[in-house]
């Protein structure tokens, strides 16, 4: 699957957008514009992520990697 079909999965279930996750991370104080805040495990966002919106680790993964800027929507 690519990383695009997981943020698109993700959004199908959630209702959310990529950058949701992103403006709700920022909110919560998991990531900022540079990326994840100093200190905060992938753990951290992936048990969020599990509680609050039902994800498997691997979606949860998806959107730490998105948080991260390791991957960018787009699958770029």
């Amino acid at each position: 699957m690519s990383f695009q079909a997981y943020l698109d999965n993700i959004q199908a279930k959630t209702g959310k957008s990529p950058a949701d996750f992103k403006a709700m991370a920022a909110e919560k104080g998991f990531a900022d514009s540079s990326g994840l805040a100093s200190g905060v495990k992938a753990t951290q966002i992936t048990d969020w992520l599990k509680q609050d919106f039902g994800l498997g680790h691997g979606h949860a993964m998806a959107i730490v990697a998105l948080l991260k800027g390791a991957k960018k929507e787009g699958g770029r």
